[in-house]
């Protein structure tokens, strides 16, 4: 079994900074996607063509819009988990998709077989770039948590690849559910 790295996660000094560069990242892409549909409703009257403007960005935005604004809000239960649970060092692997950028880590918690999470709400462009064999993950490996390369800098929320309900109660259950990681009736929380 791992040793926790610190008492709680977040204690970690480059946690906060990890944490501080997610609600930047997160804040630009809420910015970047909501950001031209606003000044193309503003230029409605000023662009002779900005309805038409506006009406194809928001085509092109809606879809993704509401994701990144669910990402935008849900990174409280990232910071939640940081402070509730500690890094613990674990060996992964990063298979790739077709495509080639991460979509799950598969983790292997000690005796226990492998567990596949999925990144979260994208795939980890730091994943993608050196896929590890080491992990710090701070969370419930039932439920899912929070991962980060080796040193705790770009914390990255992951949840169970397939989803199962758990029976609730036991050990860690309680802690997992006022995180949010669990919702009342066992099922791991998806975002």
């Amino acid at each position: 079994m791992s040793i926790p790295l610190a008492k709680a996660a977040w204690n970690h000094p480059d946690t906060p900074l990890g944490y501080k560069r997610l609600v930047f990242r997160r804040g630009g892409w809420v910015l970047s996607l909501g950001g031209p549909p606003l000044i193309a409703v503003a230029c409605f009257d000023l662009v002779p063509h900005a309805r038409l403007a506006c009406a194809l960005i928001t085509m092109l935005v809606s879809p993704l819009l509401p994701w990144v604004v669910i990402a935008y809000f849900r990174r409280h239960r990232v910071a939640a988990v940081l402070r509730a649970y500690p890094w613990r060092e674990w060996g992964c692997r990063v298979p790739t998709r077709a495509t080639g950028s991460p979509a799950t880590i598969v983790i292997t918690f000690g005796e226990d077989p492998a567990s596949t999470f999925r990144v979260i709400p994208f795939p980890s462009a730091e994943l993608e770039n050196d896929p590890p064999d080491r992990i710090w993950f701070a969370g419930d490996p039932r439920f899912g948590g929070v991962v980060s390369p080796v040193g705790g800098h770009y914390p990255v929320r992951v949840v169970p690849h397939t989803p199962r309900r758990e029976e609730c109660g036991g050990e860690g259950f309680d802690l997992a559910r006022r995180v949010g990681l669990v919702r009342a009736s066992g099922k791991a929380t998806r975002t």
